[in-house]
């Protein structure tokens, strides 16, 4: 008897016990019903913790947890009294900014005013406004740490400088037959193009290095930058990337790699020259690099923006997923750029930028991020929402 009484208590279920069956009923939750609404003047608040949730009017269907949107502001319209045990409680009527979720929250878990931006994965972002040169938003953006195939914006940099000189072309030839290289295009975790030839041209390597982050067509273009072809050129080519960021008072931006792989990959094909592992850059700083190249050689968002193309057989592949036709486009940011990148030292890199109608260019950088499309479309939404530009 004692165990059916137990039964009966804890909830619909069916249960044998000896072959005999018995039905329970479910014990109803205590409920809330309302003593008083009234409306209030609309007014911004965010969550005080992660703790917390919002209901619908009736208390008994969870519409939204507060940890599961973050940086949100929640705009309240009613206060609402709901009495549950016998006490009285208040509670908002709230919405968030986008309108997609509302209901009502106990009041306490929320503190007014507008929800301070962040972003929950990037180590270090940064916001930078292209037109007024300015950063409007940034998150650890001074910190330098390592940046992967980011890194492959300054070497193309040089490589445009080389290429407005006089003398040189987009048709000139570059030589692409040291055997470090050859074995780097074959190599699955650090290749990219393979050279099947002994030479390609400056734009045929640019378009592999921009477009599918080859690391090989990188440290090609920066030896031929540096006026040779082996190993000895290419530790010439970044000594040139740092005289480079120097002048450009980059305090942030150490570079040991022409194409953003560590030296511990790199020394297995020859291309180690010793000190630090990775370029360390901050975000900072790589948004200032990004905004040189796009601003002296606009012709690069041109290139960047190539989704995917074949070149002597094989295909070039964009992994820049903000593109239009992509997972993560959205059409009004108008994202036409700039650069991935990745090495589990580095983790995911993004570098992007767009120019939404009616305002400035915006480019951002995230670094060592783990949803690094998702994170830089909040960052560009939130400077665009809140005209930073």
């Amino acid at each position: 008897m004692h165990l059916l009484k137990r039964m009966t208590l804890m909830g619909v279920a069916v249960v044998s016990l000896s072959g005999i069956t018995y039905t329970a009923q479910t014990a109803n939750a205590s409920t809330y019903s309302t003593v008083s609404s009234t409306t209030m003047t609309k007014t911004a608040y965010h969550k005080k913790s992660t703790t917390g949730a919002v209901y619908n009017a009736s208390h008994t269907k969870k519409v939204a947890t507060l940890k599961g949107y973050p940086n949100t502001t929640w705009y309240a319209t009613k206060k609402v009294v709901l009495k549950h045990n016998g006490k009285n409680a208040i509670y908002y009527q709230v919405k968030n900014g986008a309108g997609t979720k509302s209901g009502i929250i106990w009041h306490s878990y929320l503190t007014k005013g507008v929800a301070p931006f962040n972003v929950k994965y990037a180590k270090n972002a940064v916001a930078y406004d292209a037109t007024d040169n300015k950063v409007v938003w940034s998150k650890s953006a001074n910190t330098a740490r390592p940046i992967a195939s980011v890194s492959k914006l300054m070497t193309l940099y040089l490589v445009d400088k080389k290429v407005a000189g006089s003398g040189y072309s987009w048709s000139s030839k570059v030589k692409t037959n040291y055997s470090g290289l050859v074995a780097m295009g074959k190599d699955s975790a650090c290749g990219g193009f393979r050279f099947t030839k002994s030479s390609y041209t400056v734009k045929q390597l640019y378009d592999a290095a921009l477009i599918d982050s080859s690391n090989n067509a990188a440290i090609a273009l920066g030896q031929w930058v540096a006026g040779g072809s082996t190993p000895t050129a290419n530790k010439k080519f970044i000594s040139m990337m740092n005289a480079q960021a120097k002048s450009w008072n980059l305090g942030k931006a150490k570079f040991v790699s022409s194409s953003g792989l560590e030296q511990s990959d790199l020394k297995a094909f020859g291309y180690s020259i010793g000190g630090a592992d990775a370029n360390m850059v901050s975000a900072k700083d790589v948004a200032l690099i990004a905004d040189h190249l796009i601003t002296d050689y606009p012709s690069t968002l041109t290139t960047a923006s190539v989704k995917s193309m074949t070149l002597s057989g094989q295909t070039l592949y964009n992994y820049n997923n903000m593109l239009s036709g992509r997972k993560y486009y959205q059409s009004s940011l108008k994202v036409d750029g700039l650069k991935t990148g990745y090495t589990p030292k580095a983790g995911y890199c993004f570098v992007g930028t767009g120019q939404k109608s009616g305002h400035n260019r915006i480019i951002t950088v995230v670094l060592h991020d783990e949803n690094e499309f998702t994170e830089t479309q909040s960052i560009m939404n939130n400077a665009y929402s809140k005209n930073l530009l």
